[in-house]
C-alpha cells in the first residue's frame, strides 16, 4: 500500500467514525500538518466545517457551539504553537464542563525534539485540563483501523460523560500530506454504545422527601443550558419554596406568567441588605447546577451555614467553594423534581422573599427613570430582547445581567463563560453560540474584553452569522472600580483602570460591520430598534466608570433603607 493510499484510508476511517459517534461540527484553522484530516473533513458528507484563522478564537468558537448544542465539537489545527493557542478555551471547557474533541496534528516521531520547525512537545500538552489525552499511531501500510475507531469512540464517550469536558487527540502525520479524493472507503464496522440512567435509591428519596416538607427552604439554581420540563414547574408550584435563579439558569426568561411569582431574580441585590439577611436564614438549601454568579448569595450562605445544604452534581468533583455543603447527591438533578411533593397553598417564608423582590423592582423602575449609567443602559438592552440568544461577558456584563434582568415570558436564552470566568475569547464564543442556535444572537461585552478577541470578528468572513454586539465602553476595567484596590489612588489607573482611549468605529469599518454609537437611553433604544443592514452590527455605548460606581451604590443604599423598614 502506498503512503497516499494508507493516509487516505486512515483519515477516511477517522471521519467516518466521527459521523457514527454523532459528531456533526468541525472547526478548522488552516495549517500544513493537519492537511490530510482537513481534506477528509471537507470531503465527509454529514460534517459541517467552520473555519477560523486564529486558533485561540477557533477554540472559543467551538466552545460556544458545544455549549449551545450540548454535543461535542471537533477542533483541528496544525502542529506547534497553533495547538498551544487552544489552551485558554480548553481550560474554560474543562471547568465549565463543555464537551470538545481537540485534535492536534503533529510531526512524526523522528522529527520531535531534534530542532525540526513547528515541532513542540504536544504529548499531554493540556495537562490536567482535559479529561483524557492520547497520542494516536501514524498512518501506515497496515492501518489498525479498529484500534483508531475505538480510541475515537472512547474520546467522544469521555467528552460526553458527566462531568462533560474536553479530550485531546494528538495525530502525527508524515509527508507527503496529500490524500486521494477519489479513493473509496467502506467502514469495517463500528462498535455500538449504550448508556443507562442513574436513579435515586430509596434512601436518598426518603431523605429528600423529608427535607421537602420543611417550610423555610431555598432552591438555588445555577447555570443550566437545557430548558426545564413541565414537571419542574409543577414541582416548584407544589413546593412553594423561593427559587433563587442565577441569570445563567435560564429560569428568568421563557417563564409563563403563572410561574413567575416563585422565581426570585433580585436576590443578589436584596442580600446586600444586612437587615434582610439577618431575618432570612434558611433551614434547608438545595442547589442544582454550579455555584451562582452572585457574591452576596455566596457570602450569605457561608455566613448562615444552613444545617442542611444539598447539592446535586453528577461529578464526584462536587463544586463547593465555601465548604458549606452538607450533602452531595451524585445524580442528575431531574431526580429531584420527579419526587412526589405535598402541595402547599402558601408559604410565609417565600412571601417575605417575594415582597422584598417586588420592592426591589419598584425601586428599579424609579431608578431607571431617574439615573443614567452602564447598568441602566444594560437593562434597556435586556428589555428589548425577544426570540434570540444572548451572550454576556464576564466582569461587569454578567453582574449587570444578575442585577437588571427581570423574569419574563420573552424568549431569550442566555450564555456566558463562567468556568474560569475569563474575559478572553468572548466574541468568538458568541459566534459559536449563534452558529449552533441558528437564530439572532446578541453579545453584551466591555471594551477591554472586546479588545481581547477583536480578531474573532474574522469568523463573519468565513460563514454566515447574525450577531449584534453591544460594547459598553467605559475606557478601561470597570469592575476594578468596585473592588478594594480602587480606594488606593496610587497606580490604580496604570494597573487596574487601564484606559486605552480607544473607540471601535474604525475596527467596525475594517471588518465591514455595521456601526452605531450611543450615549443616552434614547440613542441606545434607537440603535437596537433600527433594522440591521449587515450580518454584524456593533453598537458602542459610551459610559463613565466613576458614574457607574456612584449610581450602583446609590441603588444599593436606597434598597437597604427600604428593606430595613
Amino acid at each position: 500500500m502506498t503512503n497516499r493510499k494508507s493516509l487516505t484510508e486512515y483519515v477516511s476511517a477517522f471521519t467516518h467514525s466521527l459521523m457514527h459517534l454523532g459528531i456533526t461540527d468541525v472547526v478548522i484553522s488552516p495549517g500544513s500538518r493537519s492537511t490530510p484530516l482537513a481534506y477528509a473533513c471537507m470531503k465527509q458528507e454529514g460534517l459541517t466545517v467552520y473555519r477560523q484563522i486564529d486558533e485561540r478564537s477557533a477554540a472559543y468558537f467551538a466552545l460556544g457551539m458545544a455549549k449551545a448544542s450540548g454535543n461535542p465539537v471537533m477542533l483541528l489545527c496544525t502542529s506547534g504553537t497553533a495547538a498551544a493557542n487552544y489552551f485558554p478555551a480548553i481550560v474554560e471547557a474543562y471547568y465549565a464542563r463543555v464537551p470538545l474533541l481537540v485534535v492536534t496534528a503533529d510531526r512524526p516521531h523522528e522529527l520531535r525534539e531534534v530542532g525540526a520547525p513547528q515541532a513542540i512537545n504536544q504529548i499531554n500538552l493540556f495537562g490536567s485540563h482535559v479529561k483524557w489525552a492520547t497520542d494516536l499511531p501514524m498512518p501506515e501500510d497496515n492501518n489498525l483501523l479498529e484500534f483508531l475507531a475505538r480510541h475515537l469512540h472512547r474520546s467522544v464517550a469521555m467528552a460526553k460523560t458527566e462531568p462533560k469536558g474536553p479530550v485531546h487527540l494528538n495525530v502525527p502525520f508524515r509527508e507527503p500530506l496529500r490524500i486521494d479524493f477519489d479513493q473509496p472507503f467502506e467502514s469495517r464496522g463500528e462498535m455500538m454504545h449504550f448508556t443507562g440512567e442513574f436513579k435515586l435509591n430509596q434512601e436518598t428519596e426518603t431523605f429528600l422527601q423529608g427535607l421537602l416538607q420543611k417550610e423555610q427552604g431555598l432552591l438555588v439554581v445555577g447555570e443550566m443550558t437545557a430548558p426545564m420540563p413541565q414537571e419542574f414547574w409543577q414541582f416548584i408550584e407544589d413546593l412553594q419554596w423561593p427559587v433563587l435563579a442565577d441569570p445563567l439558569s435560564n429560569l428568568r426568561a421563557n417563564v409563563k406568567p403563572e410561574h413567575q411569582h416563585l422565581i426570585i431574580d433580585s436576590y443578589d441585590a436584596i442580600l446586600k441588605s444586612e437587615a434582610f439577611k439577618a431575618a432570612m436564614a434558611p433551614e434547608v438549601v438545595i442547589r442544582i447546577g454550579p455555584q451562582p454568579v452572585s457574591k452576596p448569595l455566596t457570602l450569605f450562605l457561608a455566613a448562615v451555614k444552613p444545617k442542611t445544604y444539598v447539592v446535586f452534581d453528577e461529578s464526584a468533583m462536587m463544586r463547593d467553594a465555601q465548604s458549606v455543603v452538607t450533602h452531595h447527591i451524585q445524580s442528575a438533578a431531574k431526580g429531584l423534581w420527579q419526587l412526589p411533593v405535598k402541595t402547599r397553598e402558601n408559604n410565609a417564608y417565600t412571601a417575605k422573599w417575594q415582597q422584598a423582590s417586588e420592592l426591589y423592582w419598584q425601586l428599579m423602575e424609579q431608578h431607571c427613570e431617574q439615573e443614567l449609567d452602564e447598568g441602566v443602559l444594560a437593562k434597556l438592552l435586556f428589555d428589548e430582547l425577544d426570540e434570540c440568544h444572548l451572550v454576556v461577558s464576564s466582569s461587569m456584563p454578567i453582574r449587570d445581567l444578575d442585577t437588571y434582568f427581570q423574569t419574563t415570558d420573552r424568549d431569550v436564552v442566555v450564555y456566558a463563560n463562567r468556568g474560569a470566568n475569563g474575559i478572553d475569547g468572548v466574541v468568538s464564543t458568541a459566534f459559536g453560540v449563534q452558529a449552533a442556535a441558528k437564530r439572532p444572537t446578541y453579545l453584551l461585552i466591555g471594551d477591554l474584553s472586546f479588545l481581547h478577541d477583536m480578531n474573532g470578528l474574522i469568523a463573519s468572513k468565513m460563514q454566515e452569522t447574525d450577531l449584534t454586539i453591544v460594547v459598553m465602553n467605559n475606557d478601561g476595567g470597570g469592575i476594578f472600580s468596585y473592588l478594594p484596590q480602587s480606594e488606593e489612588e496610587r497606580y490604580f489607573e496604570d494597573l487596574f483602570g487601564t484606559p486605552t482611549g480607544m473607540n471601535f468605529e474604525d475596527a467596525a469599518r475594517m471588518y465591514d460591520t455595521e456601526y452605531s454609537s450611543a450615549k443616552t437611553k434614547e440613542e441606545l433604544v434607537q440603535a437596537l430598534r433600527t433594522p440591521k443592514q449587515k450580518a454584524i452590527k456593533i453598537i458602542e455605548v459610551f459610559t463613565d466608570r466613576q458614574q457607574n460606581v456612584k449610581v450602583h451604590r446609590k441603588l444599593w443604599n436606597r434598597l437597604s433603607e427600604e428593606l430595613s423598614k
